[in-house]
């Protein structure tokens, strides 16, 4: 499968999924009017819909200030580089929106099952699976992704991240061994 969205019928597939999530936000929106937060998300899920979209992914579900998303096995490599520019580039964009929020990024490959469900009015692509489960439970404090995402790699990717212990995960290079 070379595209997320080609996905029409509920199907077994392997995937590299990621979740995010901004830190502190409700803190940073805490004097802000609800049509100012809607504002600053409407803009920000365009944003990051735009990082995602273009490396190949597929976003998911956005809920509040948390995204789900998904690439296609052939895009891991692109997919974690999209993940990458979506935490430094992400973190500038709230800043620049005077929203001083970091990004927290998880990501998991493995089999999916996934297609559209819903009410029977309104049905929406969402996925299901163990591999859910676990992106969703990684330990980050900016970007972890799982060995099982590592191993997909390609080497020039590969160089990007170094092994973190306990669990392990790996992380940016640049990014300093804390536990949240």
């Amino acid at each position: 499968m070379s595209n997320v969205n080609d996905i029409k019928k509920a199907e077994g597939v392997d995937l590299l999924v990621s979740f995010f999530d901004l830190t502190q936000f409700a803190r940073c929106v805490r004097n802000r009017s609800a049509q100012e937060t809607f504002e600053l998300l409407y803009d920000y899920y365009e944003f990051a819909g735009e990082l995602i979209e273009g490396a190949g992914g597929r976003v998911v579900k956005f809920i509040g200030d948390a995204g789900l998303v998904a690439f296609p096995e052939e895009a891991v490599s692109q997919g974690v580089l999209a993940l990458r520019n979506l935490k430094e580039t992400g973190d500038a964009w709230m800043a620049d929106h005077e929203t001083p929020c970091r990004h927290r990024i998880k990501a998991h490959f493995g089999h999916v099952h996934c297609g559209m469900i819903g009410t029977r009015s309104e049905k929406r692509f969402d996925l299901f699976g163990e591999t859910v489960n676990t992106a969703a439970v990684v330990r980050s404090n900016g970007l972890a992704i799982t060995p099982q995402v590592f191993r997909k790699l390609g080497p020039d990717v590969r160089k990007l991240f170094k092994k973190h212990t306990p669990p392990i995960t790996y992380i940016p290079v640049e990014e300093s061994h804390q536990d949240p």
